[in-house]
């Protein structure tokens, strides 16, 4: 039934009833009370009745949430404080019953430590990362539900809280830490994980910089980089390298280079020229005898340009001058590789070794060229990445959403010789990825590690984007694998024979 009220609550029509504005027991207890009055309800066919109405109007004032009367009463006021809390020359008046939610201070009340039955408390602060604005918000969070917690001050705060044995605070800012890793960031949230036992926030930032080690690099990240960690990442087959393994190579050339000379402070453009006249220097003060890696100052270096993939460096003529001419690498170090894909061309042109028939996970994270692009925008692409690789010209192209590997033989120039055989084949993985302006992945595909084999001048289909997830700019990393790993154990098996 439709209708509508033509009269109001409260009118002119009055009756007994028994709430009134003076009922006992409601004014008094901050309750408004309205009268009651009478209202006609007119339906379809017209007026039909009349009936008495008693609202209640609740108008209850509004009382400061409870949390946060307790932070400002007990906590910042230091109401009814039954211990005096002293560190880094500052006290704070709390309460036993609220320190208790800490581990730290539970284990201190309810032991046989002298300081149960203390008013005053005297606490040493051994770790330096410790500082008086962290415990006044570690102390703080005790009295409240939640915690802001400012990016620039996590680190500070963290090393609080475990000190504390507070593990919610501590995980708190480990998450505060895994949405704020940039690459000002990442290396001291890096190694604060490590030093807390953070291994999420550990893991959230090795995977930053493998991501973004190749496009991030700045004279601040270089130098903060430790040796260690450098090591973790050069020998991963994770690491989004753009172009080809000669960029990683000058990548940690320039590192090397602001770890000797922390005093460096131009721009970063400017780091590959320097780098190169410092250790021409150096070579002139060594008379050109001996590699610098070998040197009392370079030694240290030796186990992060030990993950090299050197034989994807030499392959490219132009790299492979470059990389004689800067003396950086022990000579053996280059020999052993010049032998290596020496056997590796003799067995792709003379011993029928087409590639490999099996995925060999070991083989293909320790051995496979690691190369990429960007793409900055949507469009046709195709590409090769420059080097030998035995006589396979693959070309790749990006057009319409779809990303294709064709094997050139003799449909497009090629530098290079080119392998008729009738079929050759690879393994292979290969990467997309996109990325906010800090670093952070936004979305990525991965096509796993594969084999493809591929006839003359044939054409394959790798990858079939959703467009919905394309975002741009793009990044494309593969991994490649060209020559079989088993045979290649064989022939440097026969090689050791013959040296023996």
């Amino acid at each position: 039934m439709r209708g509508w009220a033509e009269g109001q609550l409260g009118g002119d029509t009055r009756g007994p009833g028994p709430a009134s504005p003076q009922s006992p027991g409601l004014e008094g207890r901050g309750f408004g009370v309205r009268p009651h009055g009478a209202a006609r309800i007119r339906g379809g066919s017209g007026y039909f009745s009349i009936f008495v109405v008693c609202c209640f109007v609740f108008t209850r004032k509004k009382l400061k949430s409870t949390s946060k009367y307790i932070y400002q009463t007990l906590f910042l006021n230091g109401e009814n404080s039954d211990i005096k809390i002293c560190a880094l020359g500052e006290e704070w008046n709390l309460h036993k019953i609220y320190l208790c939610q800490s581990g730290y201070f539970s284990s201190m009340f309810s032991g046989s430590w002298k300081e149960s039955s203390m008013n005053v408390i005297e606490l040493e602060i051994p770790d330096q990362n410790i500082d008086v604005e962290a415990l006044q918000v570690a102390f703080g969070s005790l009295y409240r539900d939640d915690v802001l917690i400012n990016p620039s001050r996590v680190v500070a705060l963290l090393a609080a809280a475990c000190m504390l044995q507070l593990d919610g605070l501590i995980q708190q800012c480990g998450e505060t830490m895994k949405e704020t890793i940039t690459a000002q960031t990442v290396c001291g949230y890096y190694n604060s994980a490590g030093t807390y036992g953070l291994d999420s926030v550990k893991k959230k930032c090795l995977e930053w910089l493998l991501n973004n080690l190749m496009t991030h690099q700045s004279v601040g990240l270089f130098k903060e980089l430790s040796i260690n960690l450098m090591k973790q990442l050069i020998s991963s087959s994770n690491l989004f390298v753009l172009q080809v393994e000669m960029d990683v190579y000058t990548a940690l050339k320039k590192w090397m280079f602001l770890q000797l000379v922390p005093s460096w402070n131009g721009s970063f453009k400017q780091v590959l020229t320097e780098a190169d006249a410092w250790f021409a220097e150096r070579r002139r003060e060594f008379g050109g005898d001996g590699a610098f890696l070998e040197s009392a100052q370079g030694s240290a270096f030796l186990p992060v340009f030990a993950h090299l993939r050197l034989q994807y460096i030499i392959s490219d003529l132009a790299s492979a001058r470059i990389v004689e001419r800067d003396a950086l690498l022990p000579s053996e170090w280059l020999s052993s590789v010049y032998k290596q894909q020496w056997f590796a061309m003799l067995r792709a042109e003379q011993d029928n070794d087409i590639g490999p028939q099996e995925i060999n996970k070991e083989e293909l994270e320790g051995n496979s060229m690691r190369c990429g692009r960007k793409l900055a925008k949507d469009g046709d692409y195709c590409w090769r990445w420059t080097g030998f690789n035995f006589g396979l010209d693959l070309l790749v192209t990006y057009t319409n959403r779809y990303i294709i590997f064709k094997r050139n033989t003799l449909n497009q120039p090629c530098s290079g010789s080119v392998s008729l055989q009738p079929r050759r084949s690879i393994a292979f993985r290969l990467r997309l990825a996109s990325f906010d302006g800090s670093g952070k992945m936004i979305c990525s595909r991965t096509t796993g590690y594969q084999i493809l084999t591929l006839e003359k001048d044939q054409e394959q289909i790798v990858m079939n984007l959703d467009s919905r997830l394309l975002m741009f700019p793009l990044y494309i990393c593969c991994n490649f694998l060209y020559t079989s790993p088993e045979k290649r154990a064989d022939s440097e098996a026969q090689l050791d024979n013959l040296e023996g």
